[in-house]
């Protein structure tokens, strides 16, 4: 069934995906005015690691999946969000007689590491501002088991930019010759990946309810090129398991001549590669419910609208989410 589904994250509207973890040493609380810092070095870990980091966190926007698609991760230092992400997605299989499954999604995620400037004599905090925006496209086949399950091998296509909206002027600075603070001021770096997915597909379809289940597999290797500093060049590896389940029965309530359903939904992913460990987790569950609102008996593209409310967790991290999502 062909479907479109999107996940919004904003902590300033919804109740995000926390984790209380320190992206770097918090900066000290000695009074430096702008003059002192002539000459000044950045420590609390080098730009370059950052810049594969941010690479590393593209690696959990390529996949499409529920567990991540919003996430905001706090800074345990600041407890402002130090991470976070919006993707949108979905995918279809054409028809039964020509099996041709197809899959896109689109992301935005930010990044916000606080480095630390210093002459040896006081300290600043220098806040970045990373940006990450990638796209995956899928193509895959369906080959069918039974009437019910499918195996559906897919081949998978990334394109991702990183970039810093950083601006760091005299005040900061008197002169910028490291190449890593180069990519500080407005560096960026572009990313593509290619790798692909094995999914089993369940669909067990019946007047009282519906069975919907995903077991997928995923491996997509990512690698920058381009970008505007050398010293920001890197790879990773997007590895993860997933499983998706959810379950659709009629609530007894009617809209639009058809019955109005509630949605179960329970989803696990593992992390593997460069994707494990990197925001402080190698797993999330997530557990969902909602409403179903069916349009199929008039003549309009959209057949069915899910509305979810979602609580995601995981070692040390855990939340709530809103998801909306359509099929055609």
């Amino acid at each position: 069934m062909p479907a479109l589904w999107t996940h919004w994250s904003s902590c300033a509207s919804w109740a995000c995906a926390t984790l209380a973890l320190a992206m770097l040493p918090s900066p000290s609380n000695a009074q430096v005015t702008p003059g002192q810092l002539s000459g000044t070095t950045v420590v609390g870990g080098n730009v370059k690691q950052h810049a594969d980091a941010v690479l590393a966190i593209m690696t959990y926007t390529t996949v499409p999946d529920v567990t991540t698609s919003n996430l905001s991760v706090n800074s345990g230092t600041t407890g402002n969000p130090g991470f976070g992400q919006t993707q949108f997605g979905g995918g279809f299989t054409i028809s039964r007689s020509f099996p041709l499954y197809l899959e896109g999604t689109l992301a935005y995620s930010r990044y916000d590491p606080i480095f630390i400037a210093t002459n040896g004599s006081g300290q600043r905090a220098i806040p970045t501002k990373w940006n990450t925006v990638s796209s995956t496209v899928g193509i895959g086949w369906d080959f069918r088991i039974t009437d019910e399950l499918v195996f559906r091998p897919i081949l998978n296509g990334t394109l991702g930019r990183v970039s810093s909206d950083l601006k760091v002027g005299q005040t900061i600075f008197n002169r910028v010759t490291d190449a890593n603070l180069q990519f500080l001021e407005n560096g960026s770096l572009d990313a593509y990946g290619y790798g692909g997915s094995l999914m089993l597909d369940y669909e067990h379809y019946r007047e009282n309810y519906e069975i919907d289940a995903e077991l997928r597999a995923t491996d997509i290797y990512l690698r920058s090129f381009g970008g505007s500093s050398e010293a920001v060049q890197g790879s990773a590896i997007a590895q993860q398991v997933s499983l998706w389940t959810r379950w659709r029965a009629p609530t007894g309530w009617h809209a639009l001549d058809r019955p109005i359903r509630y949605v179960l939904e329970a989803a696990y992913s593992h992390y593997f590669g460069d994707s494990a460990g990197v925001l402080g987790f190698n797993d999330l569950t997530s557990l969902g419910v909602g409403l179903e609102l069916d349009s199929s008996r008039y003549p309009i593209v959209i057949t069915r609208t899910r509305a979810m409310v979602r609580y995601v967790f995981g070692h040390n991290v855990h939340g709530v989410s809103f998801g909306f999502a359509m099929s055609f």
